[in-house]
């Protein structure tokens, strides 16, 4: 597994949609923000994901299971996500068992506790094929009294699993082996879309995200940087923050530290960066 290479696409599920162009708190589509895997407290909206697949392997077969999202916290009337995860390494299938993880995130002195739960299951459907499935649920009660900016303080954002085997292959469930197509379209996901991740032809390593993708996922090489925006027009979105005014740009700066870097890093973009932006011939089949 290439950890850098998956790494890079997960950040950008992580962050898909968290601050838009004109990255400003008070542009409407960042007050109003639509964020990707929202596990909302129990009761009040969606509360659970689940992610199912299928795993060639045996009795020694082990999979690696890391869930990741963002946790909102109140700063300066802006809700700034912060990183967390939690990780579940060596669940044998050989096993065949229900193991389950809870968690506590502390949001510290500005933001909610969230305490939820991560549960791996495991089935075999026949010699050397196994059902595997990862559930993460926010147990926090809902009230009726909070607000929507309430609720998503309580709330798992962009949630998403990286899963690694050790001893054994996922299969794509997207083109799977005639073989395997039976299992493979019994497999229930709620919430995510579970994706071959790595260099192609990989078969150890599965990212379950809240959005589409193809088994593969790349990163354009040219990219500069993450811009939160995973429709990848990286040219047009450049170029619209070199015309913000200087009071536009001061709003950015002071508002949240990842916008001030893609500030930062587009104005110190040279001009020949420019033209690697405005399109590439990747090949013909």
């Amino acid at each position: 597994m290439n950890i850098d290479h998956v790494e890079k696409i997960a950040n950008a599920v992580l962050y898909e949609g968290y601050m838009l162009y004109p990255y400003r708190p008070s542009s409407v589509k960042n007050r109003q923000r639509f964020n990707f895997g929202v596990l909302h407290p129990s009761g009040y909206d969606v509360s659970r994901m689940r992610t199912e697949c299928i795993v060639l392997g045996d009795s020694s077969t082990t999979v690696d299971v890391k869930m990741r999202c963002l946790q909102l916290a109140e700063r300066d009337k802006w809700q700034e996500g912060h990183e967390r995860e939690i990780t579940v390494a060596g669940f044998s299938l050989g096993q065949l068992h229900t193991d389950l993880h809870p968690f506590l995130f502390d949001g510290g002195p500005e933001g909610e506790k969230i305490r939820g739960e991560v549960e791996l299951q495991s089935a075999q459907l026949s010699a050397g094929v196994y059902k595997f499935a990862v559930e993460t649920r926010n147990c926090v009660s809902s009230s009726s009294e909070w607000t929507r900016d309430q609720a998503l303080l309580r709330s798992l954002i962009s949630v998403h699993t990286i899963l690694h085997v050790s001893s054994g292959q996922f299969v794509s469930l997207l083109d799977p082996p005639e073989t395997m197509r039976q299992a493979a379209s019994a497999c229930g996901n709620v919430g995510t879309w579970p994706v071959l991740v790595g260099e192609e032809g990989q078969t150890d390593t599965l990212l379950s995200a809240p959005i589409i993708l193809y088994d593969y996922p790349q990163i354009a090489p040219e990219s500069p940087g993450d811009l939160f925006d995973g429709t990848e027009i990286d040219e047009i979105l450049a170029l619209r923050i070199l015309t913000m005014t200087e009071a536009e740009k001061s709003e950015v700066r002071d508002s949240d530290d990842r916008a001030r870097r893609i500030l930062e890093r587009t104005e110190m973009l040279p001009p020949e960066h420019f033209q690697k932006l405005h399109g590439a011939l990747r090949g013909m089949k």
